[in-house]
């Protein structure tokens, strides 16, 4: 108790829980956008369900984590080494869940842009996944997400208390946003393209960073929100396009 109570007295914890908190929800935006479109896939009646179970994993498998912290520290140590580069089981997990969201987001694309001539209804009512794929597609997404999540958290700070409030408080941040934001994606088709060049993008930066290449998160953010600041405005233009077409028609 008294450690807990120098805590909340601490200016410093609460920088570093405020810091963190933010890292954790923009961590988060990458498990989200996967959840939303993955689930959208989804007959109508299930996907609010797989929502709140994906995310849910999600935060089960980070508390899991934060009660082994020894053993996540571990995973940064060098297991293995090929072509004079280490790789620790960290780097191998980021290179397998960046190269399955490198298959699964071009293997949505391709669906998008060439569906299958025998499953055309399926294809268009989005309907093409069974509930226990999706859910075990998103628990292997959650499980890398929420390694690099652990990590950043330890790399921040030391107090195992700050660490499980900023897990809590951005998985809270993923409930409540998962629901507007899978419907955003499912009503706006042209956002489902964006995203899905978002999970390419993020798959690389996974890769990438399995390979000891540091990629600035903040370089990735930036990157994906001119592209919805684009893709805002495009959808702008199309509905006052739309509005002026359909006045003249009425005139």
């Amino acid at each position: 108790m008294d450690y807990l109570l120098q805590l909340a007295a601490s200016p410093t914890a609460w920088v570093a829980l405020a810091t963190l908190i933010v890292m954790e929800i923009v961590l988060g935006i990458d498990n989200l956008i996967f959840i939303s479109i993955l689930t959208n896939k989804l007959p109508v009646q299930h996907r609010a369900k797989a929502r709140r179970i994906g995310i849910s994993m999600a935060l089960f498998l980070r508390l899991g984590l934060l009660s082994t912290i020894a053993f996540i520290v571990q995973l940064t140590e060098p297991v293995i080494e090929l072509f004079n580069h280490a790789f620790s089981w960290k780097d191998m997990i980021l290179i397998a869940g960046g190269l399955f969201l490198l298959w699964k987001a071009t293997t949505e694309i391709h669906h998008s842009m060439d569906p299958s001539p025998e499953e055309p209804k399926s294809q268009t009512s989005g309907v093409t996944l069974g509930f226990a794929a999706a859910i075990g597609q998103i628990l292997m997404l959650d499980l890398v997400f929420s390694i690099d999540s652990i990590v950043t958290a330890v790399g921040m700070t030391e107090h195992l208390p700050i660490m499980i409030i900023a897990v809590l408080v951005s998985v809270m941040v993923m409930l409540l946003a998962a629901e507007p934001l899978a419907k955003f994606i499912n009503d706006n088709p042209t956002v489902v393209m964006l995203a899905l060049g978002f999970l390419i993008m993020i798959g690389m930066t996974l890769i990438a960073e399995g390979f000891g290449a540091h990629v600035p998160k903040g370089y990735i953010y930036a990157a994906m929100a001119f592209s919805a600041t684009i893709e805002g405005l495009n959808m702008l233009s199309r509905r006052a396009r739309e509005k002026r077409i359909a006045a003249e028609a009425e005139a």
